[in-house]
Parts: C-alpha cells; structure tokens; sequence
C-alpha cells in the first residue's frame, strides 16, 4: 500500500482592500493586478480581495480569516476631514468607502498582531489611522520636492527610478536591504506630515520627506513605503526583498495561528 502524501501546507491568506471606480456609468470594485501579482508570485500567499463598499459590519468576519494585510495604491487620496483639514485636491478623486473600511481595519490588524504591507496610499492610510497626517500637496510645501510623476511619460518611465532614498542606519529594514541607500520611483503628490502614534520613519527622501515607516512598539511587521515596489516586482531585488519579507511574517502568523 502506497504511503500516504503529507498535507500540502496552506499558504498564508491576505486581505486586498478594494477601491471604487466608475465606469461607463457603473460603479466598480477594483484592485490592480501589478499589485496582486507579487503577493502571489514572490510572497507566496493568497490574497482575499475585499469591497470596501458594503461598510464594516462583516470586518470581524474578514480579520478572522486574515494572515496578513496588504494595503495597496489608488489613484484617490484619503477625505482629509478624517485628519482634520480641508480638502485641498477637491479635483483629485476620493474613495470614502475605503477610508471608512480601512482606518478601522488597521486597528484591528494591529489588535490581532497581524503584519501589515502598505504601498503609497496604504502608508498614509496607516497614518492617518493612528493619529497622523498628510501633506496634501508636498509639491507645495517649502523645502520640498515634486515627487509626482509626469502623466504624459510612458508608463515605464513613470514607475521607473526617480530619486534615491536614505535607510535609517542600523534598522532591519536596513539590514534586509543590505545598502544605506537605494533608489525608487516616484508617483505621488500627497506625502507624511505628523506621525501617527506608535510609527517610526524607516527611510527618507533626499528632502527628508519620509519614505518608510514601521511600528515597533505596535506590530510584530508593519512595513509602509511611499514608493511603488510592486511595479515589475520580480525585475527589482529591493522589491523582491520586501515582498519575501512581508510573506515570511504571514506564515509565521498562519504557523502560530495552527500550533494553538
């Protein structure tokens, strides 16, 4: 009699919030596929794309079958009475239903010691959520550069290396990046102001504008970065490193998650 196959291990399940987007008339859930394709193909996971649109009344229910978060981009920015301002950008598009999902998300991934990824939006989101808030238009703040990309640019072009950053000297985000400093691309006009509680900087702009951030004393992982790693990810080691980074924290938290 053949001996039996051990059980394939299950891979790690991580939660993409969606985001709305009309077309032709309709309203859509989205989520792009250069952002899920990395979380499958380098961190090993399998994502859960979540609507934001339905309120929060099942979060529980979705956190429960999370071992991850992962916070994309958008083409929206965050309502900025959620941080108490003005809005600034009233032509740029905002995505209220993800805000309203997301803020509250972030705590109770945080309330579970559940690793969190966010990329660009994602970070300011995990700002805002703890307190901090945003530069609407760092392209006007004094000392500051113009982070934001030029939309006539061939899409390469605009995902490609804009400026180099500095890494916080000593950190682990510095350590897996095994350089104190590494360049990426550029794409957006909103950036951190004041930090949110608990949040620390991993990794400044060339004008100090922050790039990186983590929560040590919150969350065993929380990575936020202002750039976008996903973008040909596997053609990238620093995004390949990162994205292995946040899939290794999702098994330890399935691992831990079996073993009670």
């Amino acid at each position: 009699m053949p001996n039996p196959q051990p059980p394939a291990t299950r891979k790690p399940v991580v939660l993409m919030t969606m985001g709305a987007q009309p077309r032709n008339g309709h309203a859509y859930q989205v989520m792009t596929h250069k952002y899920i394709m990395p979380l499958v193909e380098i961190s090993g996971c399998v994502p859960l794309l979540v609507p934001t649109c339905c309120g929060t009344a099942d979060l529980e229910q979705y956190l429960d079958l999370a071992d991850g978060i992962y916070l994309s981009g958008a083409g929206s920015n965050i309502d900025p009475a959620l941080y108490g301002q003005e809005n600034l950008t009233p032509e740029k598009q905002q995505d209220r239903d993800r805000d309203l999902f997301d803020l509250p998300l972030i705590k109770g991934a945080l309330a579970r010691g559940l690793p969190i990824l966010g990329i660009c939006r994602g970070m300011q989101e995990i700002n805002v959520a703890l307190g901090g808030d945003i530069h609407q238009k760092v392209y006007n703040e004094p000392g500051y550069d113009d982070h934001r990309e030029d939309a006539d640019d061939p899409v390469d072009e605009q995902y490609g290396p804009s400026h180099q950053i500095k890494l916080l000297p000593g950190s682990w985000f510095a350590e897996l990046m095994g350089e104190e400093q590494i360049p990426v691309n550029s794409l957006h006009g909103q950036g951190i102001n004041r930090l949110g509680k608990g949040l620390e900087p991993l990794a400044h702009a060339e004008d100090g504008l922050i790039e990186a951030l983590h929560a040590p004393a919150l969350s065993p992982f929380l990575l936020a970065v202002q750039w976008h790693p996903e973008w040909k990810a596997n053609e990238n080691p620093h995004s390949i490193k990162i994205f292995q980074a946040f899939g290794d924290a999702c098994r330890q938290r399935c691992a831990l998650m079996a073993a009670s």
